[in-house]
């Protein structure tokens, strides 16, 4: 296999691990060949972090950024990976030091909308429902 298909495969294996699912081509077929083979196949698989590390530098980095999309992937990639409903909730507090609080209370916002949908495909009583 020639060093490109390797890189690709790589890349598709990471993402899986990250988000659970396979790579979604929509509209822009050649920028998720490049997410995949670059981003998650190069990046996501330089040593010293972990996946989980380098989730969280991406749900820092696109909460920061004011990427409502971005962050509910990340999200739900975090929750994918194990992390708590708290532990991102807790992220999300410590950002409004360092974007500030509109930065802050728009992630708090789109984790809750996510948190929401995510109850409601399973069937889980929220605290708002109580």
């Amino acid at each position: 296999m020639n060093p490109s298909a390797v890189r690709h495969e790589r890349g598709k294996a990471v993402f899986q691990q990250v988000f659970g699912r396979e790579p979604r081509p929509g509209s822009y077929p050649d920028f998720l060949e490049i997410t995949v083979d670059h981003l998650f196949g190069e990046i996501w698989t330089r040593p010293h972090l972990s996946v989980e590390e380098r989730e969280l530098v991406a749900l820092t980095a696109v909460t920061l950024a004011r990427t409502d999309w971005e962050l509910r992937g990340h999200i739900g990639a975090a929750l994918h990976l194990g992390m708590s409903r708290e532990k991102i909730v807790e992220i999300i507090i410590q950002l409004a030091y360092y974007g500030g609080w509109p930065v802050a209370n728009n992630g708090l916002r789109v984790a809750q909308e996510v948190f929401a949908e995510l109850d409601a495909a399973t069937g889980e009583e929220t605290d708002s429902d109580r």
